[in-house]
Order: C-alpha cells, then structure tokens, then sequence
C-alpha cells in the first residue's frame, strides 16, 4: 500500500498524460511502462558496469544491455539531454527499436536479464507520446519513482493498476485486489510450507494479480512473528526477518509463476507488474490457451498438460467461440462454445493430479441447466474434489458487470463427500457504481468470516461446525447434489427464516386512525386561531 507524497506523484504522472491527449488509461499504463522498463535496465546497466570495473579496471565498459555505440539510448543519458524534441526522437526512433532487439543474440545480454522476457512485448509496440513536454515530463516523474526501493515498487505499480477499475476499459478489468486475497488464503491455508515448492499458473492472467498477489501472500506467511513494517513517509513494506530460504527462492522468482493471455497489451503489463515484484524474468507467454496451438504443441508449451500444483484465475465469460478454434480435448469432455466451461476443464487438464484451482465463474455454471453445464458439475463431483462453493455478491465488479459470481475452489483426481458452501453477502465496499469502502479499513465483513470458517472446515472437523444452512456457512453431501442434477447454487440448499409478523386487528387500527384525525383537527383549529 502506498500513501501519501508517493500516491500523489503517481496520481500528477497520471494526469500529466490525460492533459496531454493520450485519455485511455490502459495505452497510458502501457506507456508508463515502457518508460520504467528504460529506467529499470539502466540500472541493470550500471550494476554490470560497476561489476566490469571491479574485474576489469583498464578495459573499457563493452555493454551488455546497451553496446557500447549504443550507450547513449540509456536512461541516465536521456534525463541528462536538454533538446526535448531530440529526445523524442531517440525516444522513438532508437530506444523503441532496441528494445525490440534486446534478447536476440544470447551472447549480447545475461541469461537471467528482465529484457529476455520484455523484448518479446515489445514485437508492435509503439511510442504513443508525440509532444516533447509531456515526455520530459514523464521522464522526469518516473525518475522520482522509488524503483530502488524493494517492495515499494511493486506497490506502486499495483495503485497505478487500481486505476483500470475507475476507468473505462472497453470490457477489460481487474479483479479486485481483495478477492484475490481472500482466494489466496483459502488455497495457502494448511499448505504454507509446501507452496514454496509449487507451479503456479493463470491461464488468463490479465495484469497478473493473481499470480503476484500469490507471491505477496507467500512472503507473508514466511515472514518473522515481528511481521510487517510500513513506512509512514514512503509507504515502503519491509517483512521482519525472512524465513524463505535462497535456494525457495531461485524457484520463487524464476520457475513457480507461469502465466497467458492473447492481448499483447495486458501481456506487456503483467511482465511489467512481476518484475516490479521482484520476478526478474518473469513467464508471461502470449497464447490464446483454449486454441488447437496450444494444446497441441507439448514440445513448444510444457504447460499445455499435467503442469500445474496451483491455478488461480478469473477467465473472461463472455460470449461463445468458434469451436473448430478450440481443441477436440476440450469439446470432447464438455460439448460446449461458452468460454466459461471450456477454461474449466482446460484448468482440469493443465492441472497435476492432486493439484488445486480456485477459479471466479458466473453464477450460470452452478446452475445452468443445459446439457453441457450438467455434464461439466458431475465432471468435478464424480471425477473430481470439489471442496468449495463461494457465492460472491453481484457487485463486485461494478461498474463493469452487475454479473453474480463465485469462487469454485477444487481438486484435480480425488472424491468429493460434502462440499462447503459460503454466502459473502458483502464484501466490505458498497455494491453500486462507486464501490466505496465500508466500515474500518481492514473490515471485509463477510471476507473475514469465511477466513475465520474456512479452517474449522477444511481441518476434517467441519460437519459438526456447519450443519445450520440458515447459515452463511454450511456442507451439503455429495449424494444430495446429485440428486438436484449437479445443481450448485446456493440459494437451492439454504434454507430462509422467515419471521411470523403479528398485525393488530382491523377494529383497533382503525381506532388509532380515528384518534389521529381528532388531534389533526384539533391542532389545525389552534393554528387557526393563531392566525386570528
């Protein structure tokens, strides 16, 4: 969390590229970030440059993310530079390319440099900054940016991303942060330890907030009993003796986070986003995962089959595909064009046996009566571990879907006996368009009892905790599910108190009435003579 002076310059940055005409608040993220991306491989620069000279103290510097003719295209030379219009012009005409070129030729750059993974971003893009000022500014303003500062920076980021929700977005939106956390904990609770070895994986991972707010809540749990100290001036999070040993992690920052998605925009962002965490060379790969490519090439994309310990997604759910587009092995458990079912077994199928998902679906898939719904509920219960069902309200994603929603929370291979259901009837913000805080700023209601639920059931005692289905928390046995066709909507297994309300008889209603019309009477002829 970021506040104070920080919040502001990120917020001054933000108006500074609305004032100069570029208004989309994904084009100017996805700009700010090639601009970061430039400062962040200066460092790097310097950092190989001091190491050169350490070893090499007669030779001069030959570069390793900028050759030596190329020098000049860094960072600290740019913000040194006086012309604005020639800076714009290096900015364009060479930075760009470069970039595009950077990771080429493997002899040119470490093995473990962020522009191995950026460059392959940065195939189309495009300096949408035309005016000189606003570029220097831009410069100048991300240049205050604390990008030294350990976990600052990826805080900082993650507020500029918080802009997506207060903005327009053509349909594209993140899921909110406190979501994610609470999906977090559920599949962390009881396996702190043995997540530190996981495979982590989104098959449609936007900005990356899953994958990144999944490494937040590792380094939480393994941090000292001490906890976590906030800066009040910076905002800077330092964690208070880390208990995460080197070798957890190398896997950590370079094999557990895999993540896709076929916009190239958001692609660039989620790389972006995950350095900023700290994931050097993070694993963002543009493909389309529901595509006949995808699952068909094994040798090109090990993700495709049997991957992953851990998916946390929130797959889009709109709309149908063309399904010659989509792969026979998907089609072929689950007959069906509805996106939302297809990423479900594609999630089954990416998945380990034994290995868990908690997945964000609309409220159809719990209830949908087509032939193809059913078959994809009897798919997780009878083939399946479906431990939970989390109704979310319908506002959640206000203001872009009033869509009702759920958390599916399940285990590739095992059996299912009873499954958890839970009614989050809210979730700590207002359910309209402003979706503003309510109460304390660590209040999620409804969010903090499921945490508080969550372990009493999952620790093999949960039956004799949640047998009231008044409740916001209860089980429902496998056999009942399957005597209501699969049907896993809340509202089919709670049961409703209806309150007995007593009403006075006729007779003495219209007494009262009859009263009241006396003393109206009589106080209308007070203020009458009142008036004389």
């Amino acid at each position: 969390m970021i506040t104070g002076q920080l919040r502001s310059k990120i917020d001054k940055l933000w108006e500074e590229f609305w004032t100069g005409g570029i208004t989309n608040p994904l084009t100017v993220i996805e700009q700010i970030s090639f601009l970061m991306f430039a400062r962040l491989l200066d460092m790097r620069e310097s950092t190989e440059e001091k190491k050169w000279s350490r070893k090499h103290k007669n030779k001069p510097f030959p570069g390793v993310y900028f050759p030596r003719d190329k020098q000049h295209l860094r960072w600290s030379r740019l913000k040194q530079e006086a012309d604005a219009e020639k800076v714009l012009r290096i900015v364009r005409d060479e930075v760009f390319p470069h970039f595009r070129q950077l990771g080429q030729e493997d002899e040119t750059e470490p093995s473990d440099g962020p522009g191995n993974t950026f460059n392959q971003y940065m195939k189309d893009a495009t300096l949408m900054i035309n005016k000189p000022s606003l570029l220097i500014s831009a410069i100048n303003m991300i240049d205050a940016l604390p990008l030294t500062q350990g976990d600052t920076k990826g805080d900082l980021y993650e507020y500029l991303l918080s802009k997506l929700t207060t903005a327009g977005i053509n349909g594209q939106f993140r899921t909110p942060r406190h979501i994610i956390d609470v999906m977090v904990d559920l599949v962390l609770e009881g396996n702190e330890d043995q997540a530190l070895t996981w495979t982590v994986g989104d098959p449609a991972c936007g900005t990356a907030g899953f994958l990144v707010r999944f490494m937040e809540g590792l380094r939480k749990r393994h941090s000292s009993p001490d906890g976590i100290h906030v800066d009040e001036e910076t905002g800077e999070k330092t964690y208070m003796g880390d208990l995460i040993e080197p070798s957890q992690w190398k896997h950590i920052k370079s094999d557990m986070f895999h993540g896709f998605d076929f916009d190239v925009t958001m692609l660039r962002i989620a790389a972006m986003n995950m350095m900023l965490h700290e994931i050097d060379t993070p694993d963002i790969n543009y493909q389309d995962t529901l595509s006949t490519n995808f699952t068909e090439r094994k040798e090109t994309c090990r993700w495709a089959e049997d991957a992953f310990d851990l998916i946390l997604a929130n797959p889009p759910f709109k709309g149908s595909l063309d399904e010659e587009d989509v792969h026979k092995s998907l089609t072929g458990k689950v007959k069906t064009k509805k996106t939302e079912l297809l990423f479900l077994v594609l999630m089954l199928r990416m998945l380990k046996l034994g290995g868990r998902c908690a997945v964000i679906v609309p409220d159809g898939v719990t209830f949908g009566s087509s032939k193809a719904h059913k078959m994809l509920r009897k798919m997780l219960i009878e083939e399946n571990q479906l431990e939970a069902v989390i109704k979310l309200p319908s506002g959640v994603f206000k203001p872009y879907a009033g869509v009702s929603t759920a958390i599916l929370l399940f285990t590739k291979g095992g059996q299912t006996e009873d499954v958890f259901f839970f009614d989050v009837q809210a979730d700590g913000k207002t359910l309209d368009d402003k979706r503003d805080k309510i109460g304390a700023a660590d209040d999620w209601q409804d969010l903090d009892l499921l945490r508080e639920a969550w372990p009493k059931w999952n620790g093999g005692n949960g039956k004799k905790h949640f047998k009231d289905r008044t409740a916001n928390a209860f089980f429902v046995p496998k056999s009942e599910l399957a005597d209501n066709a699969y049907d896993l909507s809340i509202n089919r297994y709670k049961e409703i108190v209806h309150e007995e309300i007593e009403y006075d008889p006729p007779r003495i209603i219209i007494g009262r009435l009859k009263k009241l019309e006396k003393e109206i009477a009589r106080d209308l002829k007070e203020l009458e003579a009142m008036l004389g």
